[in-house]
């Protein structure tokens, strides 16, 4: 590291180094290991503390904060690494949660170059570290740049001139000429001088002069000119007062600099900062930055701003089929097919001049680059709604016609929302949300158009009226069915449990969770139905235990919303009592994610069911990207592990290494641990050989209703029928383990 320029990897195709911090040991595991096999080099810090030890000895290329962890958080993190000498430009990717805003703006506010959120598609990560890695390579090589030419200049100045009051004009040195493009023998006096600038700046320089001149003070400024042979450069001039004896002004000496390439240089770097590598359109921080301007601008002069969003539809597939060379070139064309439907404004940006040989910042591009495949449009000043929309359609037209990728014909649509300043919001934050739900309306039903904003959108559904008013009735007309999937002891064969599954017998049609849960929590039907779930679920435990001595429990799922409620305690207790059930056959599983929404709200009721007597599970654990620090405090005595890295045991390594890690930390904890989604006899036999002895999946039996769980015990003449482990399946399972690892 040499004057204050941090470390960038010389090439890409190197191994960059990255200094990933989080404190959730599982998501510091999944993170590491992801990054590791897209060719990066990993550091890992499990605290904000710890990173800044280790930084100074590691020299990353980048540094990847997870915003929210207890002592030294990511935000006071990054504040306190750019106070470290050298590590002012670093690049810092922070980590935030889905639809944070307020944690977004203060990462850009302590000094984050960008922020991701959180979630497992590690290839958008390793792209955005990579991307963030190029535009701090070309930052850096900017910046020294700029550092030599400034470092020159200072040694030496380019020329000098002298004024005294009543003997005439300017007299230049032989190099002050030079920078002008005259000779030595040339005359250059203040009229030619102003004559060699640009027309409409002429009578601001001139006031200037009057105003120096008059009150006798220093002169400091940049002039634009056009030297002899036709070129445009930028000239610093510089000019200090001479006083006689009697303190009278007698003229003026100073300086002329030629700082057209550093000028240049602060240019480039400033678009760096705020426009999009790959399309040169103005990136996130610039559309908050613009649309801030055209807001307030709005206010003054009440009229109406527009915000359009717009995401490609299935850019992925052409991404994945034809390569990112050829989605790059796909963008670099969507994004001038977007500029050529939108009109320009003047923008007011301090610093920006125009130069032919260099890109101003004095034209304001009302195109946007969000991220890979979403683009937004600006406009700032708009008559009506229906302007917005015609806009819309223009640029719906545009991108319907055949683009060229890496020499194939290909067809681009877009989902458009569009959201209106003031009728769908007050600022930026609000704008870009609502027109990001319009967008999302427009990919659900149909893509390819454009959709206006409006809050009643979801209730003026027809389809989704019918089934909200359906699904309030369901309950009074017993229309909701629990199903039960066995838990299973690969050791023994039996069934230790169930899990309680909700499905709606909507007339003839069994209606699945997917498609009325999210409808019931959006509506805070999910409350009620719960309540009865547990109730459900209680009498049949109660029936099982009398027919065949069940004495294990069943699972029920929680919503986190339903632990709002004061009084929950009580109604289970309520509910079990008036049953006359134990309360350890109820076991209330809660997921990860739902946890950590309110883990505040949710201790004081977890503690007191457990004290109850009710066991608590953690449901998809290791999707919910939280701190680990919970399983230490709360009363939980069962790890679920997600299907989704129970899928490719047995076929990648990695899904290996993260099941042995969570049964590993389940086994410190004293807890009990459960995989559910097994659906092949490799999965079963990894797991056993793993340390997971109980799993719950296709492979035993699909979920069904009470009486036929009986008759499936019948069937299977408890258990005897069932996959089992073997003595050489097990030893090959754990050969294979070993290859792999």
């Amino acid at each position: 590291m040499n004057q204050g320029f941090p470390v960038v990897a010389n090439d890409l195709d190197e191994q960059p180094k990255v200094l990933l911090v989080d404190d959730d040991e599982v998501n510091l595991l999944l993170t590491s290991i992801a990054l590791r096999e897209r060719g990066f080099g990993v550091t890992e810090a499990s605290s904000g503390e710890q990173a800044l030890q280790l930084i100074s000895d590691m020299l990353p290329d980048v540094v990847v904060l997870d915003a929210v962890m207890p002592g030294l958080d990511g935000f006071a993190t990054c504040q306190e690494l750019r106070h470290l000498p050298g590590f002012e430009s670093i690049p810092v990717l922070m980590l935030t949660g889905l639809d944070d805003e307020a944690s977004i703006t203060r990462a850009y506010e302590v000094g984050a170059t960008d922020f991701f959120v959180k979630c497992t598609q590690w290839s958008l990560l390793a792209g955005r570290l990579r991307y963030l890695l190029r535009a701090s390579r070309t930052r850096y090589e900017l910046e020294r740049s700029k550092a030599k030419l400034a470092r020159a200049q200072d040694l030496a100045r380019m020329g000098s001139f002298d004024w005294h009051s009543g003997l005439g004009d300017l007299a230049f040195s032989m190099e002050g000429l030079r920078v002008f493009g005259m000779g030595p023998n040339d005359q250059l006096g203040l009229r030619h001088i102003v004559r060699m600038m640009q027309a409409d700046e002429r009578k601001g320089f001139t006031r200037i002069l009057r105003e120096v001149i008059d009150h006798s003070t220093v002169l400091c400024n940049d002039i634009q000119i056009n030297l002899p042979d036709g070129r445009q450069r930028i000239l610093h001039i510089e000019a200090e007062p001479e006083f006689n004896e009697q303190a009278n002004l007698i003229g003026y000496t100073g300086i002329v600099q030629d700082v057209t390439d550093r000028r240049v240089a602060e240019d480039k770097i400033k678009h760096l900062a705020n426009f999009d590598t790959l399309t040169g359109l103005p990136n996130r921080r610039q559309v908050f930055w613009r649309s801030e301007r055209a807001i307030e601008h709005a206010k003054r002069l009440n009229h109406s701003v527009g915000m359009l969003q717009i995401g490609l539809d299935r850019f992925k597939i052409i991404n994945e089929n034809l390569g990112h060379h050829a989605g790059d070139e796909l963008l670099i064309e969507v994004s001038r097919r977007l500029r050529t439907c939108v009109r320009h404004c003047d923008q007011v940006m301090e610093g920006g001049m125009d130069i032919h040989s260099a890109r101003g910042h004095r034209t304001l591009e009302a195109v946007g680059r969000l991220g890979a495949d979403e683009f937004v449009v600006l406009l700032p000043e708009i008559a009506n709604e229906q302007e917005a929309l015609d806009t819309a359609e223009r640029i719906l037209e545009a991108l319907r016609e055949p683009m060229m990728a890496d020499g194939q014909e290909c067809f681009i649509t877009a989902s458009v929302g569009v959201a209106i300043f003031p009728a769908h919001g007050l600022n930026v934050a609000d704008l870009l949300r609502n027109a990001d739900v319009a967008m999302d309306l427009v990919k659900i039903h149909g893509r390819n158009t454009a959709q206006l904003y409006d809050p009643q959108l979801a209730s003026k559904s027809r389809v989704r009226l019918d089934l909200d008013t359906a699904l309030h009735k369901a309950l009074e007309r017993k229309e909701l069915v629990l199903y039960y999937q066995p838990k299973i002891d690969v050791r023994t064969n039996r069934m230790v449990g169930a899990e309680a599954l909700m499905r709606w017998q909507r007339g003839d049609q069994l209606v699945p969770p997917a498609d009325f849960i999210p409808l019931a929590e959006a509506t805070g039907l999910i409350n009620e139905m719960s309540l009865w779930a547990i109730e459900e679920a209680a009498m049949q435990a109660k029936i099982w235990q009398k027919s065949f001595g069940f004495d294990s429990s069943i699972a029920v799922n929680m919503p986190s919303r339903l632990f709002e409620q004061r009084d929950l305690v009580e109604k289970i207790e309520a509910i079990l009592t008036r049953l006359a059930v134990n309360p350890r056959a109820i076991e209330l599983e809660i997921t990860e994610t739902g946890l950590m929404k309110d883990l505040q709200g949710v201790v004081p009721s977890l503690l007191r069911l457990n004290q109850l007597g009710t066991e608590i599970s953690i449901d998809d654990f290791g999707t919910g990207y939280s701190s680990l620090s919970y399983l230490t405090s709360l009363p939980i005595s069962e790890l679920k592990i997600d299907r989704s890295f129970v899928r490719d045991l047995g076929d990648t390594p990695q899904s290996s290494a993260v099941v042995s890690a969570i049964i590993a930390l389940a086994r410190a904890l004293g807890l009990r641990v459960i995989a559910e989604g097994v659906e092949t006899t490799t999965q079963m036999e990894v797991l056993y050989n793993l340390g997971c002895h109980i799993c719950q999946g296709f492979l035993y039996a699909r979920p069904m209703p009470g009486p036929q769980v009986e008759q499936w015990l019948l069937a299977t003449k408890f258990g005897e029928t069932l996959p089992r482990i073997t003595l050489h399946s097990a030893d090959n399972a754990g050969d294979d383990i070993a290859k792999m690892s």
